[in-house]
């Protein structure tokens, strides 16, 4: 497509930076910028981050916008089916305790509120192809603020946003907090009791040593801006209290109105105790606004692409849906032990292997990685012992960044020099709609392809 010009844009802005050798000051006011905020860390390790973004035009932002909302339709659909056909339901595979929690009501409007769908982006020619969804605590939203706002203080960016004034970029924090209190407000209990319907007290659950607690405090701090009163709440801390002939959740605090789930169904199963079973009957009698529900954990695991890949989705997606899963939702299907594995072994570089349970992109093991054809096996046979999935192997970008910092256990100071990574480009949407862009990417390192993780800020040049 000619009118695509994200490479030719991102070359500009490399030229820019050797113009300025590497332009020394800006890194270390970037550098400077980000020690004091946020930090750019997520559960799949500490990344580094690159001075130079993704820069998309309006053309590439066309397709990507219309790629996550089409991709957004798709998955309310399917959430819908999946609650009320038990057939449809068995696709998933999921255990019958945890799939009892999916199908408890969330009492509001919204199936999936939140969702990031991670793409394969081809920057020259406009394709991609759909590598895995989240819905249960979907990463990067500050990570990809935080960095935008560090290369904006670059001699670099200044230089390039006075050749292309009207330089935009995502408040992906703000997206969220939107969709937070939109949902609330369309819940049937958000105005009962004591309940403020505009202001609730916000709880942000999850088990600290699995929270993104850079992120969380992200999302604290501009509630409170907002007169919300919000905290990270340590599900273990949750319980059930009467007071005033009411029931209601609880923690160490006081009332949570609102619950902002971010601890993965999973993990729930895993770790029992009085706190779990407050947020499920929480959830189940209407006690607290339980945002993101359970219900959204089918989507999120890595047997959704096995699902759209068959023909069980004929019936509840319309043509163009249909066309699209086609198109971009690579070949994948559901292991289980004693299953045929010799089709994946035959061709390992075709393949990749992933667990049962949510995505989780640096989770994946590509066949091609593994040291010998003994070695995929094993993969294989672990994964379809715990019926995980093999999914056809999509095909990555590569485009050069330059490194801000060195990725932790990379032996190879790149200095200003370019690195060139594979590119996995997340897409936010809320309520439905398209809300922002989580650029990354990784090169290999010692440990193997990957193992260093790159995040860059995003630009949209219109112009």
């Amino acid at each position: 497509m000619s009118n695509l010009r994200c490479r030719e844009l991102e070359d500009e802005y490399l030229d820019l930076l050797r113009d300025l050798d590497g332009d020394a000051e800006g890194r270390r006011l970037a550098a400077s910028y980000l020690a004091s905020a946020h930090p750019v860390a997520n559960r799949e390790g500490t990344p580094t981050w690159a001075l130079t973004p993704k820069v998309l035009s309006g053309a590439e932002l066309g397709i990507l916008r219309e790629a996550a909302e089409t991709m957004g339709r798709i998955l309310e659909k399917v959430t819908a089916r999946y609650l009320d056909d038990a057939d449809f339901r068995a696709r998933f595979c999921l255990p019958a305790e945890l799939e009892a929690l999916t199908l408890i009501p969330t009492g509001y409007d919204r199936l999936v509120p939140f969702a990031r769908v991670d793409v394969l982006f081809d920057e020259e020619t406009g394709d991609f192809a759909l590598a895995g969804v989240a819905t249960d605590s979907s990463l990067g939203m500050t990570s990809s603020v935080e960095v935008t706002r560090a290369a904006q203080l670059t001699e670099t960016y200044r230089r390039f946003a006075e050749r292309h004034p009207g330089i935009e970029t995502f408040d992906v924090t703000g997206g969220v907090i939107d969709a937070l209190r939109e949902t609330y407000m369309s819940w049937a209990n958000a105005d009962s009791g004591t309940k403020h319907p505009e202001r609730p007290t916000v709880g942000i659950v999850d088990y600290p040593e699995s929270a993104t607690a850079s992120e969380f405090a992200d999302i604290v701090e501009r509630l409170a801006d907002e007169g919300v009163f919000a905290r990270l709440v340590d599900i273990r801390d949750l319980r059930i209290e009467e007071a005033g002939g009411h029931r209601r959740l609880v923690d160490s605090q006081g009332p949570i109105a609102c619950v902002y789930r971010r601890v993965l169904l999973s993990e729930m199963l895993e770790k029992p105790g009085e706190g779990v079973d407050a947020l499920i009957e929480a959830a189940r009698r209407g006690l607290a606004c339980v945002i993101g529900g359970f219900g959204t954990w089918p989507v999120s695991t890595n047997a959704l692409f096995a699902v759209l890949s068959s023909d069980a989705v004929e019936g509840v997606l319309d043509h163009e849906e249909l066309a699209f899963v086609r198109a971009h939702v690579p070949e994948t299907h559901l292991l289980s032990r004693g299953c045929d594995l010799t089709p994946y072994l035959a061709e390992p570089e075709r393949w990749l292997a992933r667990p049962a349970g949510a995505y989780r992109a640096n989770e994946a093991v590509a066949g091609a990685s593994c040291a010998d054809r003994d070695d995929w096996w094993r993969v294989l046979l672990g994964c379809a012992e715990e019926g995980g999935v093999v999914q056809a192997l999509g095909k990555t970008y590569r485009s050069p960044v330059v490194l801000g910092a060195p990725a932790a256990g990379d032996s190879v100071d790149h200095g200003s020099e370019p690195v060139e990574v594979e590119n996995l480009t997340g897409l936010f949407l809320f309520r439905g709609e398209f809300g922002g862009v989580y650029a990354r990417g990784g090169y290999d390192g010692e440990i193997g392809p990957w193992s260093n993780r790159v995040t860059m800020g995003c630009l949209v040049a219109r112009d």
